[in-house]
């Protein structure tokens, strides 16, 4: 019987407080940039911000629309994989990078900003990543190496946190993907919907 791994108990404490947040002006910045429910809600608000900001030019909107369904695609692959805090996933997507996941949001907020051809909203986006991206990974190779420990140590030795350092076809089929895993449990199903909902409202502002 496959051993379970539970998350530890004081990684339910604010996150912040586990990463020895600052005290003062910068602990309230580490107490926002920490805080994961921000980051995905403020990371889906971007994505309507591109539609609502786009401008005329459909080659570009079509580029971005390819980059961000290649993000989503690659984010519902890696989610087909994943059982968060039970299994540590290192093959398939996470056999590339670290955190697959944010790769595809890397992909899918940088198609929807080409595709938006707004200036500010790629600013914006960029702001996003620098202020909250460094943090969650850091809080994630935090929690997974206490949760896992060698197992984790011996996989991201080597493998990039985002970008992928090296490229294996091999290792990158070699998973096995549950699709109720990804769509429904991880919920990808839903982001796919409200992606192509943004797609469409994008489209229909920014034509010609």
């Amino acid at each position: 019987m496959p051993l379970v791994f539970e998350e530890p108990k004081n990684m339910s404490r604010d996150r912040s407080e586990i990463m020895n947040r600052r005290s003062g002006l910068m602990g309230w910045v580490d107490q926002i940039r920490y805080k994961e429910i921000y980051r995905q809600v403020i990371g889906l608000l971007l994505v309507a911000v591109c539609a609502w900001a786009a401008e005329p030019g459909q080659l570009r909107i079509l580029i971005g629309f390819g980059i961000a369904i290649a993000g989503q695609l690659f984010r519902i692959f890696a989610a087909g994989t994943i059982f968060k805090n039970h299994k540590l996933a290192s093959s398939g997507a996470y056999a590339l990078v670290r955190h697959p996941l944010y790769l595809g949001n890397i992909l899918i907020l940088g198609g929807f900003s080409l595709a938006s051809g707004s200036l500010l909203a790629t600013l914006v986006i960029i702001a996003f990543f620098v202020i909250w991206y460094p943090a969650a990974i850091q809080y994630e190779d935090t929690k997974l190496e206490r949760i896992f420990e060698d197992d984790w140590r011996n996989w991201s030795t080597g493998t990039n946190a985002v970008l992928p350092g090296s490229f294996s076809w091999k290792a990158l089929t070699n998973a096995h993907w549950n699709a109720r895993q990804s769509l429904i449990r991880n919920g990808e199903l839903y982001i796919t919907v409200y992606l192509a909902a943004c797609a469409a409202w994008l489209w229909l502002r920014a034509p010609g």
